[in-house]
């Protein structure tokens, strides 16, 4: 009976804790995103390009899909103020699922480099998804690993053949 008791104890303490590092947790990336959110709100709308915050999810009603931005893997732009030989590359995890299929994550690169497996867009559910601006610029002091966290990126999605060819990858 008393080994019970300490078990039932151990995953009430257990399950406290968790509540704890939620509720700790929640304001710091709300207040974060709404502050970001706030400073981009003029250009939300610029030219049908949609943006999306670090970590941000949205339905887009209008294309049957899920949208989420799960991160920056790679960021080797040249940083603001430094000469470089090579303007470099920022990929961006974006995660989309259509409202019948499975979620499928698109590499979407600022620039077109097949040689390296870089594609700007890229086509799901009879729609090209295309990465149209990552910011903020990496800083010279610190490099892309101080944004993390901090990036925001716009995609474009059009009706496949709807735009020039140069842009889907078959």
């Amino acid at each position: 009976m008393l080994h019970k008791a300490i078990i039932f104890n151990l995953g009430l303490l257990t399950l406290a804790g968790c509540n704890a590092q939620k509720k700790t947790k929640t304001p710091d990336t709300t207040s974060e995103t709404v502050s970001q959110t706030k400073d981009h709100q003029p250009s939300k709308q610029k030219e049908g390009i949609i943006y999306f915050n670090q970590g941000e999810n949205k339905f887009l009603k209008g294309y049957d899909m899920n949208v989420t931005f799960k991160g920056i893997s790679e960021d080797s732009r040249c940083p603001e103020g430094v000469n470089c030989i090579w303007a470099g590359v920022a990929v961006a995890q974006i995660e989309v699922m259509g409202t019948y299929s499975r979620p499928v994550v698109l590499s979407l690169a600022t620039s077109e480099n097949a040689g390296r497996n870089y594609h700007q867009s890229e086509v799901f559910n009879g729609y090209t998804v295309s990465l149209e601006e990552v910011s903020p610029f990496p800083k010279s002091e610190g490099g892309a690993r101080a944004l993390e966290g901090k990036y925001r990126v716009g995609i474009k999605i059009t009706k496949e053949g709807s735009e020039t060819p140069n842009t889907t990858r078959k």
